[in-house]
């Protein structure tokens, strides 16, 4: 039969406040009385209980992990793995929500957090904060997004400087001579795909390089719709020098559409991508891309979800540098290169 803390403390004479002060560390309790319980504990085989443990250390040492995404993209897979890996040799645990009815509002994120005891949560949400993360984001339980922006009095977010992404691509293939160039973003109505057709859009109108509505279409982040998005650039001339597209996935399947219509990779068509998923190095030719450093935001989000629970850091918000990384569906015979 499993002992409570309180058979604990009636075998020992005093009360379960004092037996969990000496389970846990905390308070002032005389040495001998702080033997005596723990011999009882040894003696019986004692082992508190996880609420024992977070109700007198008011931390539970669990975080929990709101996943509002595509699981399947490598880009928020990989981005995972890291904060899993560093939120672990922080003393975490994860908990991840399921989308399954939790006490009739499989939406009450607030209620769910309280009633496991969270420490704090991560939020990967993609593009919308809908109504009842917004909840959770305004509420006083730490939160920190990875590539979303959270506004909430105890959160913060990490993200790809994303003005910085297309500000590398069309830099680097103006400074090569490549002036007409297409883009391939996510949905239109994509926060971060927009933040990056803009700053597209920006640096081609500084440089004075070629525009034409056809050569801006739309995807899902997705191979599939990248292999569509193409086919319509396609379907008119003049064709583009390069296509730069808001994914990896989405420059997979340009790259078949292109190759389709017996074009050439990267003599007559050029394509960079976005992500730096590890598909990219054995794609034929293997894939240039603006390397997302997956592994450094996965980690921020860890470390600035652990000072946010101990109160301290203020809340705030960092934007990670990306990398240009340039392959062969992007060599240039006589390249020019810039610092990254």
């Amino acid at each position: 039969m499993k002992l409570t803390i309180k058979e604990i403390a009636k075998m020992a004479g005093v009360s379960p406040g004092t037996v969990s002060k000496v389970i846990n560390k905390t308070g002032s309790i005389s040495s001998e009385t702080a033997k005596k319980i723990n011999k009882i504990i040894v003696e019986t085989g004692y082992k508190p209980s996880f609420s024992a443990r977070s109700l007198a250390t008011k931390k539970s040492n669990l975080i929990g992990l709101i996943f509002h995404v595509e699981f399947s993209h490598p880009f928020f897979n990989d981005v995972v793995n890291s904060f899993k890996t560093a939120i672990g040799k922080l003393g975490y645990d994860i908990l991840v929500f399921s989308d399954k009815n939790f006490s009739g509002n499989k939406e009450d994120y607030v209620a769910r957090c309280k009633h496991f005891q969270l420490d704090g949560c991560v939020i990967i949400s993609g593009e919308k904060l809908e109504p009842p993360l917004d909840e959770l984001d305004q509420s006083d339980i730490p939160c920190v997004g990875i590539d979303i922006e959270l506004k909430g009095p105890r959160s913060s977010y990490v993200s790809t400087d994303n003005n910085k992404v297309s500000a590398k691509v069309v830099e680097y293939l103006y400074l090569n001579s490549i002036k007409e160039v297409a883009f391939i973003g996510g949905p239109s109505d994509s926060i971060i795909s927009n933040i990056r057709k803009n700053a597209f859009i920006h640096f081609v109108e500084l440089f004075g390089m070629v525009k034409r509505n056809n050569w801006i279409q739309y995807g899902d982040y997705f191979e599939e719709s990248g292999y569509t998005a193409m086919k319509r650039i396609l379907a008119s001339a003049p064709y583009p020098q390069a296509v730069y597209t808001a994914s990896d996935m989405m420059a997979f399947g340009a790259l078949k559409a292109i190759k389709e219509e017996g074009i050439r990779v990267p003599e007559d068509i050029k394509i960079i991508g976005c992500d730096d998923i590890e598909a990219t190095r054995y794609s034929n030719p293997p894939l240039a891309t603006v390397k997302q450093d997956k592994e450094k935001m996965g980690k921020l989000a860890a470390y600035m979800l652990h000072d946010l629970i101990s109160d301290s850091a203020e809340p705030g918000s960092i934007l990670v540098d990306p990398q240009l990384m340039i392959r062969e569906s992007c060599v240039i015979e006589t390249e020019i290169t810039i610092p990254t």
